[in-house]
């Protein structure tokens, strides 16, 4: 298992209300914008996530990880018993996730491309 990304997701009331900054100031492009989601990325694939509330998440995650094999790191995390605080789902957008809760009690969303 690799990990491939690691994007900080901030929580703000209004993604797009952030858009000037993000894009503006920084000259960041948006390769992803739901609504309730947006991301933006500078040229060299630094990136960042604006998050009002997730859609099908029971919680809003801290951190998105992105890797290779999803299915093995969630049954890595079940079997060292973790707390999976949203199964391992195939969202209507793209990636299979499942957000798993640190010791420390930080929530991550560890995703994978389909």
């Amino acid at each position: 298992m690799t990990v491939r990304r690691i994007v900080p997701n901030l929580t703000v009331a209004d993604p797009a209300a952030e858009a000037p900054f993000w894009t503006g100031l920084l000259g960041m492009e948006t390769p992803m914008d739901m609504g309730w989601v947006v991301n933006h990325r500078a040229a060299d694939n630094w990136q960042v996530q604006l998050i009002s509330r997730d859609a099908t998440a029971p919680e809003d995650s801290r951190v998105s990880v992105e890797v290779d094999d999803v299915d093995s790191l969630y049954e890595r995390a079940v079997a060292a018993g973790y707390e999976i605080v949203h199964p391992l789902t195939d969202e209507p957008w793209g990636v299979r996730r499942f957000f798993v809760r640190t010791p420390q009690g930080v929530v991550v969303n560890v995703l994978a491309h389909r």
